[in-house]
Parts: C-alpha cells; sequence; structure tokens
C-alpha cells in the first residue's frame, strides 16, 4: 500500500526535519530546492495540502492493499528535482542514489555503517510519470503560495523574484 511516508523511521536513517542545508551563494539549484522542500514537510498546513494533491491524483480508484511502492513524498522529491534540473530520468535516477541532500529530504538516506537503499531506474520512471502535468500544476501553485507566504515582504510589497 502505497502512503504519504514512511511514518516509522528504520535504524541510522536521519530525519527530514534534521537535514541540514547550506544555501550558500555558489551552492547550486538543489539545496534552496531541498530547503524549500523541509519547509513544506514541516509545516502541517502545506504538508496537508501537497498530501490531498497527490493522494487525489496518484492513488485515485487504486485498492488500499498490495505491495508498497515508493512514498508520495518520495515521487514528489524526485519529480521536484527533476523539473527544477530539467533532467532525463537516468540522471534523475544517479541523484537518487547518490545525491546526499536529496536523499535525506526524501528521508531514505543513512548514517555510516548502516545499509543504504537503493531505488531501481524503473521504478523511478513508473512512479515520477504517475504525476501528470495537470497534477504538477495543481503542486507548484501550492508550492508557488508556499513561496508567497515564506517570503513576502514587509508592508504589503510584492515579491520579485530573479535568476542569479
Amino acid at each position: 500500500m502505497r502512503q504519504r511516508f514512511e511514518q516509522q523511521m528504520t535504524l541510522g536513517t536521519i530525519p527530514i526535519g534534521e537535514t541540514k542545508i547550506t544555501t550558500k551563494k555558489r551552492s547550486g539549484k538543489l539545496p534552496d530546492l531541498c530547503a524549500a522542500l523541509k519547509e513544506i514537510f514541516i509545516t502541517p498546513e502545506w504538508n496537508e495540502r501537497l498530501f490531498a494533491i497527490l493522494e487525489s491524483r496518484v492513488m485515485f480508484g487504486k485498492k488500499r492493499t498490495g505491495r508498497p511502492g515508493m512514498d508520495l513524498w518520495q515521487v514528489f522529491v524526485l519529480a521536484q528535482a527533476r523539473l527544477l534540473l530539467n533532467t532525463s530520468y537516468e540522471d534523475l535516477h544517479h541523484i537518487a542514489n547518490n545525491d546526499h541532500l536529496i536523499r535525506q529530504i526524501m528521508g531514505v538516506e543513512k548514517g555510516f555503517g548502516y545499509e543504504r537503499h537503493e531505488f531501481r531506474y524503473q521504478n523511478i520512471i513508473d512512479n515520477v510519470s504517475l504525476l501528470d502535468d495537470e497534477t504538477v500544476r495543481e503542486l507548484n501553485q501550492v508550492i508557488l503560495e508556499f513561496g508567497h507566504e515564506v517570503f513576502k515582504k514587509k508592508r504589503g510589497g510584492s515579491l520579485a523574484l530573479k535568476d542569479r
């Protein structure tokens, strides 16, 4: 049965809320994405809105039994990383298995001495492709509202985003 995220942590797993993210100017796009995703994950209001969309789209019409797939949170994180980097599934497979920050935000990174969880290439394709264009637009609307809420200017000023 697919679930939002793994409630029961296994030994050695680094909690998503305790992920340390460096957002230095030269750190790239992924740390900025991970900082936003971490904040969404730990904030109940945004977390609930996000999972409501994911559950209505990904799990619609499916039985609540069966073998477990990737968690909805893992699918969402990988989909966001793929969109941000405009990358192929091959590169996404590499990122999912080797980028420590992304693995911590997905909730699968383990400390030294513990067996690592490895994602299969086809598993990533099958799960990330479940998010169609309309679902991604809905999710991005929630993320946009989150950005406006978190980064709003003082005294009612408008939010101005710029490229680096």
